[in-house]
């Protein structure tokens, strides 16, 4: 509880900035206090909510729902509440300069204008439908982005081999099952020559990929399907009876992967031979800056790697790409990355803009990006958590194209 109490200041802060919009421009007593009721309800729920998924280690549709309608109630009153306090260092100021000219004998604020808070309501409405609407139609409009990407080096024989890419499956969130079934045709439709998860599968425990397992195990490609883990797969954000409990969670879904037919990569590499030439896979666990998990060890996944060889590296995080990837004296062509989801919120045009709050965390956060000959994609993600729901930045397969660069001089 204690750790609420800060997140619970916040948003009581943003209740009464939101209050004096409604105030200024609503007289009458019920819609006031239709207005408080309906704070302290979301407040309450919140509280509830929070407390709740401290003791339980899966979360149901409901709860997934309930904490959706909180996120778009507090994100809309954060834009109000950036708004209103706009207009109160402006008061602010004019009573200060009518105070200070002598123009009134006290210091007194200006009362708000109507046509401000009008202004403030109507934008905060727009995060607020955007994020209804994004849980009931977006999490599952899956998109096919297609890329195709230039190296001097790919070997001949591996001109024109195509990568999908899902990650960030979080099966624990998903609730429709025709819908994740359309997902998978979707992604077996690309007809790849090799399909690539880049971590994250669950939530939390190994469990909650039960009643999607016999979905994902269709997943199916010449040169076969290949994992790693992401971060939320180590069941690090709920507690567990032991240690050797939490051990077993982690242990249940390797072999789950493996049951679905997928080769789950820790730490380590895979070759792949076209008429006598080569490229080579590697993957490694999580790695993320910060305060996530670093259980990647790219040395230990490089172990008869040459430095010549064309690599394509497979890791959840995209700030380990930066970290250690294009620092490594090892050339690493393309890295495949997940873990940002494009915070499921944002705006974007394909070929000509992006933009989501989660850029101002991540540099790398959605689609391609290059340093000097060395490629990142970081999907968007396939699944969802948190906010049950997608807005603007949508569920991702990933089709990559390799391409030999000829030398049309």
């Amino acid at each position: 509880m204690n750790r609420l109490i800060p997140i619970l200041i916040i948003f009581v802060v943003f209740d009464i900035y939101a209050f004096q919009a409604f105030r200024t421009l609503f007289k009458q007593s019920w819609v006031m206090w239709t207005y408080i009721a309906g704070s302290l309800l979301v407040l309450a729920l919140f509280i509830y909510q929070s407390m709740n998924l401290q003791s339980v280690r899966m979360a149901n549709a409901s709860q997934m729902y309930i904490m959706g309608v909180v996120v778009a109630v507090y994100l809309s009153k954060f834009f109000l509440l950036a708004f209103m306090l706009g207009e109160d260092v402006v008061r602010l100021i004019v009573a200060t300069f009518q105070r200070v000219s002598g123009a009134s004998d006290s210091f007194h604020l200006p009362s708000r204008r109507k046509f401000v808070s009008t202004i403030a309501l109507g934008l905060a409405a727009i995060p607020f439908t955007t994020l209804l609407i994004g849980m009931v139609r977006g999490k599952y409009n899956y998109k096919v982005l297609q890329y195709a990407l230039e190296f001097d080096d790919l070997p001949d024989a591996f001109d024109g081999f195509t990568i999908t890419q899902i990650s960030d499956v979080h099966s624990g969130s998903f609730d429709n099952a025709d819908k994740v079934s359309y997902g998978i045709d979707l992604i077996n439709k690309q007809q790849s020559d090799i399909i690539l998860f880049t971590g994250d599968l669950v939530n939390n425990i190994a469990e909650e990929m039960g009643p999607w397992k016999q979905y994902f195990s269709k997943l199916k490609a010449k040169d076969g399907v290949y994992s790693v883990l992401g971060n939320h797969d180590y069941g690090d954000y709920v507690s567990w009876n032991s240690e050797e409990a939490k051990k077993k969670n982690l242990e249940d879904l390797k072999n789950l992967q493996r049951e679905m037919g997928w080769d789950l990569l820790l730490n380590e590499n895979r070759t792949f031979e076209r008429n006598g030439e080569t490229i080579r896979l590697i993957g490694v666990e999580n790695w993320g800056a910060g305060r996530f998990k670093k259980a990647g060890d790219l040395e230990k996944a490089i172990q008869g790697v040459a430095k010549d060889e064309f690599k394509i590296l497979m890791s959840h995080d995209p700030s380990h790409w930066r970290a250690e990837v294009v620092p490594h004296p090892f050339p690493f062509h393309l890295t495949l990355s997940g873990h940002t989801h494009g915070m499921q919120y944002g705006v974007e045009i394909p070929g000509l803009f992006k933009i989501s709050p989660v850029s101002l965390r991540y540099k790398e956060w959605a689609g391609i990006y290059k340093e000097a000959n060395e490629f990142i994609n970081v999907n968007r993600g396939f699944g969802f958590i948190g906010y049950p729901g997608r807005v603007g930045i949508w569920p991702e397969i990933s089709v990559i194209t390799l391409k030999k660069r000829r030398n049309t001089a």
